[in-house]
């Protein structure tokens, strides 16, 4: 059974960088999609950035174009989220997931597997 587990979470202060973690495991890492995705209370789940299983090819939503960044490291099993110039409004829960079907790597319903979330929150 597959299992994501997120961490590196915690309180920052605007401006400030937290990198995350997933680690994998349970299943065969390559040829998986990765992403990262965040949700706040009363809202939906909303597409963060995503990793092809190269990690060659990457994604993002855009009001974290050029702060955040995602990367793996298929030896180690493990997909990161590093994240720079943060802002009150990217407090929420982040998760990480995986996807094997074909189709957009923002399409977050074609994720099957997901982890249980790791808190960031930026204070002003």
């Amino acid at each position: 059974q597959v299992q994501l587990v997120e961490s590196g979470g915690g309180v920052v202060q605007t401006g400030g960088s937290l990198k995350l973690s997933c680690v994998y495991s349970g299943h065969t890492f390559g040829g998986t999609t990765m992403a990262w995705a965040r949700q706040v209370p009363g809202k939906e789940r909303e597409f963060v950035a995503a990793v092809n299983w190269s990690g060659a090819t990457t994604y993002y939503e855009d009001s974290v174009k050029g702060r955040f960044t995602i990367s793996r490291d298929n030896s180690k099993n493990t997909v990161y989220l590093q994240m720079n110039n943060l802002r009150p409004e990217d407090t929420a829960l982040y998760y990480c997931g995986r996807k094997f079907a074909s189709g957009s790597s923002t399409a977050l319903n074609l994720y099957d597997s997901w982890g249980q979330g790791t808190q960031v929150t930026v204070s002003s």
